[in-house]
């Protein structure tokens, strides 16, 4: 039973993924986003819908990354609750102002 626990731990803190896109083809940006939130799904990501809208966010200015992650804290609560709330986190960045 330990072994069996000790598996799901080590499995559960590997489980981090994220998916980045960049508009200019540039390294991931290593800044605080200008957008954060965490989004609520259910059933192993199968029940819940959710958009941002960029244009939003940026104001007048171009988006430079998006990424879509599932941190640490995400994975915990799916883990507790064996799948049945699974959370997803964005994160956008903006291009700055002498980049447009």
């Amino acid at each position: 039973m330990k072994q069996l626990l000790l598996l799901l731990l080590i499995l559960g803190l590997s489980a981090c993924s994220s998916v980045s896109v960049r508009t200019d083809g540039q390294a991931k940006s290593i800044d605080p986003p200008n957008f954060e939130q965490r989004y609520t799904y259910w059933f192993w990501g199968f029940r819940g819908r959710h958009a941002v809208n960029v244009r939003e966010v940026c104001q007048d200015k171009k988006m430079a990354q998006i990424q879509a992650l599932h941190t640490l804290s995400d994975t915990f609560f799916s883990l507790i609750t064996v799948g049945i709330y699974a959370p997803r986190t964005a994160r956008i960045w903006c291009k700055k102002d002498g980049n447009q």
